[in-house]
């Protein structure tokens, strides 16, 4: 039986034409003055500057005014912090994205632990974080969040499977894997340190690859009809797993491009809108 492939690109189509109407509405409701997602960006990484265009595409895809913010490399973390500042004081601000990574001289972590929670529309605050841990109401980290909706969405079970996510940074790999154990999966997170690590993802029925490695995890590697997520994105339009020897054994896969990366853009662009929902009084 061919492997079904978990089509990120047609479901992320099908949110925004739902968030397009949400919007519309919020729209009217402030008389007029559409929602507002600011997306910041320091530097002139070229890869930031790309994705940060594409959020703001989005943005105009379902009606939501996308306002950019450009910092010059030099930028200092206080600078930077006040610029954050400026927009959660900001009321006509509903959401806030700061662009990763920032440049290696600026406190990250202190940056994205500014912006206030009902802002942080692509889950990146440590406050964020715990919340969703302790399945308390939050916005996820956007990535890991749309995975979920994905898997969701084509009803690939999860409770009581082994899934093993391959990486740990803080906005991807830990938040996939407390995400899938608040699904009930049983879930193992690998690293650089981790000992044989092809045996470990040969016991997975879920493999999420966040590694950030262009097809590091091998064919070999993946066990038959087990299901798998690549997360990551690299020059050439390959992920972080060799897919092109995995497809023919495994039961369902995310393509590369086409599979996780829309629902990361669709997911911060619901984010988004579920903030200025909560903001925006409904019309009477």
């Amino acid at each position: 039986m061919a492997a079904r492939v978990l089509d990120g690109k047609a479901l992320a189509g099908l949110i925004e034409s739902d968030l397009a109407q949400r919007v519309e509405k919020l729209t009217v409701s402030a008389g007029g003055r559409p929602p507002v997602l600011a997306t910041m960006i320091v530097g002139d990484d070229p890869a930031s500057a790309t994705y940060v265009r594409m959020k703001g595409n989005a943005c105009r895809r379902i009606g939501m005014e996308s306002r950019k913010v450009v910092l010059p490399q030099r930028t200092t973390t206080q600078e930077l912090l006040a610029e954050i500042d400026t927009l959660n004081s900001d009321p006509s601000v509903h959401g806030i994205l700061l662009q990763h990574p920032v440049p290696s001289h600026i406190d990250e972590r202190a940056c994205f632990d500014r912006i206030r929670p009902e802002k942080d529309v692509d889950g990146v605050t440590c406050i964020s974080f715990g919340r969703m841990a302790m399945q308390e109401r939050s916005f996820g980290s956007a990535t890991p969040a749309g995975i979920m909706r994905l898997l969701a969405h084509y009803e690939v079970p999860l409770e009581g499977r082994l899934a093993v996510v391959v990486g740990r940074s803080p906005i991807l790999g830990k938040p996939m894997a407390m995400m899938l154990v608040n699904a009930n999966a049983t879930v193992m997170i690998c690293h650089s340190r981790t000992r044989a690590l092809p045996d470990v993802v040969r016991l997975a029925d879920i493999v999420v690859g966040a590694v950030g490695k262009p097809e590091f995890i091998k064919g070999p590697w993946i066990r038959e009809g087990a299901v798998v997520i690549d997360a990551g994105y690299h020059p050439g339009n390959v992920g972080d797993v060799e897919l092109s020897a995995v497809i023919e054994k495994c039961s369902a896969y995310t393509p590369v491009p086409g599979g996780v990366g829309p629902m990361t853009i669709a997911t911060l662009m619901e984010q988004a809108v579920m903030a200025a929902e909560a903001a925006i009084p409904a019309a009477s």
